[in-house]
């Protein structure tokens, strides 16, 4: 069976240079995971819960000094990030052991992702999580892959990878510079 987490990091791995973004850091696992890679990870999330269990995890191995926690939206992360991003990672929905009824938004989301493709690097590589058990996942699915399905083919390639006979399974929106 297909692990979506190794297949990301396997996908992740041609891309590793200076500068990684977790635009929702939640728990801090793909924060962690950046930090193993990237020689700067930037991440952030609204809930100060999500900067505490990320602060704790990256301190337990060493790597919080390799990361900026950011306590805003994601939909603003040109406000902090000014050098080109060589990987950046979505986990769109709500933070695991949290409040269900706050997830992400398709309204912030999108602004999200421009300006991760705003930002990202010549080489560079953003994953996309979209969680569609949920409505507000479904839309935000569909409302991204509406938009980035018009990106120039010559710059960028926008993928997506989508366990077939599973459709309420989580799935990955990927969009590379070329």
């Amino acid at each position: 069976m297909i692990d979506l987490r190794d297949l990301r990091r396997r996908l992740i791995i041609p891309h590793v240079g200076s500068i990684a973004v977790d635009y929702t850091m939640g728990n801090g696992h793909d924060t962690l995971m950046l930090a193993e890679l990237f020689e700067c990870v930037y991440a952030f999330d609204i809930q100060e819960k999500a900067l505490e269990n990320t602060g704790k995890l990256l301190s337990e191995h060493n790597y919080l000094d390799k990361c900026t926690l950011i306590l805003d939206s994601h939909s603003n992360a040109k406000k902090y990030i000014t050098e080109p991003v060589n990987a950046g990672i979505f986990n769109l929905g709500y933070l695991p052991g949290g409040d269900k009824t706050l997830t992400t938004r398709a309204e912030t989301t999108i602004k999200a992702v421009e300006a991760a493709v705003d930002l990202m690097a010549d080489g560079g590589i953003v994953f996309i999580a979209v969680y569609p058990g949920h409505e507000e996942g479904k839309l935000e699915g569909e409302l991204l892959e509406k938009k980035y399905a018009e990106l120039d083919r010559r710059n960028y390639c926008f993928s997506s990878f989508k366990i077939l006979n599973s459709p309420s399974s989580p799935y990955f929106l990927i969009i590379e510079r070329k």
